[in-house]
């Protein structure tokens, strides 16, 4: 089956998806995206991450082009028409097509709305059960990590730098703290069995899946603070994870060459995922 993707109103086969040269998202990264999971065909927390995406358009003055229940229909219909069973379904809105110049186009300009789907095998991911290596890099961003914003460069410099040593991700640090991955929350398991992870500021994205993690070590009685961690205390960690809507809770093993616990998926993290599963399966 050959992919379709959803431009400006259209379904379209993705060879012949375009944006225009003079678009603000390709020119200046000035737009917001947002991904959620699919499991089973279903969207999954889908309606945190529609209510993100409209925070994010808000924060850099975009207006919605679309209804959440509008939304839904179009990634629902993206899920039917590429016969999605497991992946992500990829958002993207932009201020629109106008003349290069940085000060902002018209109010009359229309955004452009772009979104496409993945095929990912989240429940079955082979690094689940190995677990995932990390390194830590310099944080390079801007101040408004809050935001989802298009402009990753800096996140896609931190992917390489993960993968040029052989990790998975990459936890970014910024003065001598641990921010967030570099598309991912990041946590870490004390040796007491608190879990441990930063809470919420222009420092970093409000995560939807941390979100229903926080929600479901409550819920189940595990001890969780929100509060800064360094560099340190991760490398001393009793074990550490992170968090997203393409990973849901990927258990760490290692972190910058050196193992964590035994070297093997942790049981916080271990349980955590299992329960995230359940509450996704629950999920309309």
């Amino acid at each position: 089956m050959s992919r379709t993707a959803y431009v400006n109103g259209e379904y379209l086969p993705l060879d012949q998806a375009r944006v225009p040269v003079m678009d603000r998202g390709f020119l200046f990264a000035d737009g917001i995206y947002e991904v959620a999971a699919v499991l089973g065909g279903r969207l999954i927390d889908n309606a945190g991450h529609l209510a993100r995406l409209e925070r994010s358009l808000t924060e850099i003055g975009i207006a919605n082009p679309h209804t959440a229940e509008a939304w839904e229909r179009i990634e629902t219909e993206l899920v039917a028409r590429n016969g999605l069973q497991e992946g992500l379904v990829y958002l993207q809105v932009t201020r629109g097509v106008a003349e290069r110049d940085f000060s902002f186009p018209a109010a009359s300009t229309p955004a452009t709305v772009v979104a496409f789907t993945q095929a990912k095998n989240i429940t079955r991911n082979p690094l689940a059960e190995s677990g995932a290596t990390v390194v830590t890099v310099e944080d390079l961003r801007w101040k408004r990590r809050d935001i989802k914003s298009v402009a990753l460069l800096a996140q896609v410099l931190a992917k390489q730098q993960a993968a040029e040593a052989g990790a998975a991700e990459a936890f970014m640090v910024e003065d001598g703290a641990i921010t967030e991955g570099s598309s991912s929350t990041a946590f870490i398991v004390t040796r007491d069995g608190t879990i441990v992870t930063r809470p919420l500021s222009n420092a970093l994205l409000p995560g939807i899946t941390r979100r229903a993690v926080i929600a479901l070590a409550a819920e189940f009685g595990l001890r969780l603070e929100e509060r800064l961690f360094s560099v340190d205390e991760l490398h001393g960690a009793a074990e550490a994870f992170y968090t997203s809507a393409s990973a849901f809770v990927m258990p760490v093993v290692s972190v910058d060459g050196k193992a964590l616990g035994d070297g093997r998926p942790g049981p916080v993290a271990r349980r955590l995922r299992e329960l995230y599963f359940t509450f996704a399966e629950s999920r309309d």
